[in-house]
C-alpha cells in the first residue's frame, strides 16, 4: 500500500504563544481567555465573543519544539502540511511562519473561523475521503480537539496517530 501523508498542525498553543486573547461579555461581566482557556470554556447563553485579538499574531514566542518538528517534516518532504486553526483568518499565520523562516510555499493554512473540534475532526475526514490521505499526523493542544479527531480515525481503516502537546 502507497501511503499518502497529511500532517496536521493546531497554530495558538502549538507552534507558537501569543498574548492574543478571547474576550467573552456576557452582559454582567467580561472574561479575558487565553486561546487554551478558551478552548476548554463552556459557553454559556448570553455570551458574545470578540475574537479581534486574532487579527494579527501578538507578541510571538515560537514554540520550537513543536516547530522543529515542522521544519523537520518540510524537509523529508512529507506530503500534504497543514496548519489547522481556529483563527478566522489566514494571513497573520502565513505572515508569522515566513518571519521565522518556515518555506511557507509547502505549507497550507485552514481558518475555521470555529473552536469546536468536531469541525476540526471533520476537516480531517473530509481529507481522506476525498483527498485519499491515508496516514494522518495531528498535533494540536486542545483535548477536546484530539479526542474528536481520535473518535473520528478509530473509525477508520488507515494509519493513524495524534499528539497531544501541553506547553
Amino acid at each position: 500500500m502507497r501511503f499518502k501523508r497529511l500532517r496536521i498542525f493546531d497554530f495558538d498553543d502549538t507552534l507558537v504563544k501569543t498574548d492574543s486573547y478571547v474576550y467573552v461579555n456576557n452582559g454582567e461581566s467580561q472574561l479575558k481567555l487565553t486561546p487554551g482557556q478558551y478552548a476548554i470554556y463552556d459557553e454559556k447563553k448570553g455570551d458574545i465573543f470578540d475574537f479581534s485579538d486574532f487579527q494579527k499574531v501578538k507578541n510571538p514566542k515560537e514554540i520550537k519544539q513543536v516547530t522543529k518538528v515542522l521544519r523537520r517534516m518540510l524537509n523529508k518532504g512529507s506530503g500534504g502540511i497543514y496548519i489547522l486553526t481556529a483563527r478566522a483568518t489566514y494571513k497573520p499565520i502565513r505572515k508569522y511562519l515566513s518571519e521565522i523562516d518556515i518555506d511557507i510555499s509547502k505549507i497550507y493554512v485552514t481558518a475555521l473561523a470555529s473552536n469546536d473540534p468536531q469541525d476540526k475532526a471533520n476537516w480531517i475526514k473530509e481529507k481522506i475521503e476525498k483527498e485519499g490521505y491515508n496516514d494522518i499526523y495531528y498535533v494540536d493542544d486542545s483535548i477536546k480537539n484530539i479526542k474528536a479527531a481520535e473518535k473520528m480515525l478509530s473509525k477508520t481503516n488507515i494509519r493513524w496517530k495524534v499528539q497531544h502537546v501541553k506547553y
